[in-house]
């Protein structure tokens, strides 16, 4: 849900108009679209790269996974971590274009600790990896940018630690 709906859905369940700090989150949003729709689209463009640049760092930082036995071994079992890899930056592309986390957890975070544990897959794994992503992000996006998509992969982070 966009930081507007969830503005309208909460006054509208308060029988009342939309407060002054709720109105003036919004002008704030409403500054930022510009930049938001930019960011989306840097993601998008430069997804390849960033996953490219991340999945070099997290089998630096655990080679164990792409030795024989382990998560990623062999081109199918890692083909299927850089899908995850874009599914979760996609995330964090929904969360910035929404303003708002609750998409974000709805979509990715509830249930997937429980997902990974089932496939037998690291939870310290997809959170360095997550990381990865966030890194390899800001080497494609300016001081400002960042700050519209930061929180975002460290809410994902926060979620897959909790």
């Amino acid at each position: 849900m966009s930081i507007v709906t969830k503005v309208i859905l909460d006054a509208d369940n308060d029988l009342r108009y939309p407060s002054v700090g709720e109105l003036d989150g919004l002008k704030n949003y409403f500054k930022t679209s510009e930049e938001r729709i930019q960011v989306s689209c840097i993601l998008r463009d430069k997804e390849q790269q960033i996953i490219k640049i991340a999945s070099k760092s997290i089998f630096q930082i655990h080679p164990e996974y792409i030795a024989p036995g382990g998560n990623a071994e062999g081109a199918r079992k890692r083909s299927l971590c850089l899908r995850d890899y874009g599914w979760y930056l996609r995330l964090a592309t929904y969360g910035v274009l929404s303003g708002e986390k609750d998409s974000i957890e709805q979509v990715g975070v509830i249930g997937v600790k429980e997902m990974y544990n089932s496939l037998g897959v690291p939870i310290l794994g997809m959170i360095d990896a997550i990381q990865c992503l966030k890194n390899a992000s800001m080497e494609f996006l300016s001081e400002d940018q960042l700050k519209l998509v930061v929180p975002y992969f460290d809410f994902i982070i926060q979620g897959m630690s909790s």
